[in-house]
């Protein structure tokens, strides 16, 4: 039986390290043939730099360091993403980012996944 992330590359930004490797079983479940981490926007930079994505799940914040630019970087390369932060005010984001999804912490493995898909299937189209 297929996953929903068949051998897709996804990059998962995420500073707290037991979300980051929920984050990656989830994926890793549905097949998704490698999962990146990075948890700081050094690592981020350096990461996709080197490396191409299929999708991505950011958080929004990695410590004090907003993540915004670097969604923008990865809207430019056609990249799909979606959010996942238990940050509550998302304005900026829905005004910054329209149609990019943000799913809320703590979050259910299926809310997670659609999202990764919706995004990927909005890119497509």
């Amino acid at each position: 039986m297929a996953g929903l992330l068949d051998g897709l590359r996804i990059l998962v930004l995420e500073d707290e390290f037991l979300i980051a490797m929920d984050v990656e079983q989830i994926c890793r479940d549905e097949g998704a043939a490698d999962v990146v981490i990075a948890r700081n926007m050094t690592d981020a930079e350096a990461t996709t730099s080197s490396s191409d994505f299929d999708a991505a799940i950011l958080d929004l914040l990695l410590g004090s360091d907003s993540t915004l630019p670097f969604a923008a970087t990865l809207r430019e390369r056609g990249v799909p993403f979606v959010f996942a932060s238990g940050y509550t005010d998302i304005k900026e984001i829905t005004a910054s980012f329209p149609g990019v999804r943000v799913v809320g912490k703590p979050y259910a493995s299926d809310d997670i996944l659609s999202a990764l898909v919706n995004a990927r299937e909005q890119v497509r189209a």
